[in-house]
């Protein structure tokens, strides 16, 4: 995807989100973006704005770390990188979009729906992606998708942002080797 296809599938993916909550009888006011640490929340917001020049109505915007909620954190990281969890509006009873780039095993999203229900009960949880790699591991799926790319191991989907890296766009490339602690390299 270029820089002209990411934002055509962002406007679409606002639109999805209008279409849906409008049909439930649910006022716009009623949902509540959650962009997933680290480009989910700059995916949520560029779609918040979005919404914004749609309808005219501001959708909070909360900002949701979910590594501590893993529950493989500790083999694949020594010190995880934990950044801010900041949502400054009541989630109980709101109608919530989880937004991330990439869905592969499902780990991060599970990891993020347990969090979530540490700060209340939500009326619904729906969940946004850019890019479906599919190769799961859990049984999650996204309700809104950009696109899906099946992929084999040893390849990698990347998403990339303006608002952090140089470029803009989503590529698929082989995966580098890891380094064990045995020495033994993998993919």
């Amino acid at each position: 995807m270029d820089e002209r296809d990411l934002d055509r599938t962002l406007d679409r993916m606002a639109r999805q989100i209008v279409e849906i909550f409008s049909v439930h009888d649910s006022p716009l006011t009623d949902i509540g973006l959650i962009g997933m640490q680290y480009r989910g929340v700059f995916l949520a917001r560029r779609i918040q704005e979005k919404i914004a020049k749609v309808e005219g109505i501001e959708v909070p915007l909360g900002i949701l770390d979910a590594t501590m909620y893993r529950d493989d954190f500790r083999r694949r990281l020594k010190q995880p990188v934990v950044r801010e969890t900041v949502i400054d509006f009541d989630v109980t009873e709101r109608h919530l979009v989880l937004v991330d780039d990439v869905l592969y095993t499902g780990r991060t999203a599970r990891a993020a729906l347990d969090a979530l229900m540490d700060m209340g009960r939500p009326a619904s949880v729906h969940f946004l992606v850019i890019v479906d790699r599919g190769l799961r591991e859990l049984p999650i799926r996204a309700d809104f998708v950009g696109r899906t790319v099946p992929t084999f191991s040893g390849e990698e989907v990347r998403v990339r942002l303006h608002e952090v890296d140089r470029s803009e766009g989503v590529w698929l490339v082989e995966a580098p080797a890891i380094q064990t602690e045995s020495g033994i390299a993998e993919e």
